[in-house]
């Protein structure tokens, strides 16, 4: 179960990123190639902050789907299955991921200091 690890990064950052401010919510955005599972990762999500100042904050998933591009053809391709990385203009395998890797915190929604529940 990789989401703890991830939750625990994703901690870590938002804990630096608030500045002591309360969170109620972080915005994620999660490639398709990452292979997170997003009820796993809100599950891990309160394990990991539920002693802490982030207790009751929620994680937001934006997934961002997989995308490619080949290098021969040119052509864009917006893959279906995780598992078969291949251009379909020209079935070719020279490609390059432009989407689908990103696990980014792309923002936080703070509460007003005084709004803190047990902070």
């Amino acid at each position: 179960m990789h989401e703890l690890s991830l939750c625990q990064s994703i901690y870590g950052i938002t804990d630096r990123a608030r500045d002591g401010r309360p969170v109620v919510t972080i915005h994620l955005r999660v490639g398709a190639l990452r292979q997170v599972v997003p009820e796993t990762l809100t599950y891990c999500w309160g394990v990991v902050t539920d002693t802490t100042p982030l207790a009751g904050s929620m994680l937001d998933v934006e997934p961002v789907r997989a995308e490619l591009i080949c290098r021969s053809c040119g052509a864009t391709t917006v893959l279906a299955d995780r598992f078969l990385i291949a251009c379909a203009g020209c079935d070719g395998a020279d490609v390059e991921v432009v989407h689908g890797e990103e696990l980014v915190v792309a923002s936080l929604d703070l509460a007003e200091p005084s709004s803190a529940v047990g902070s």
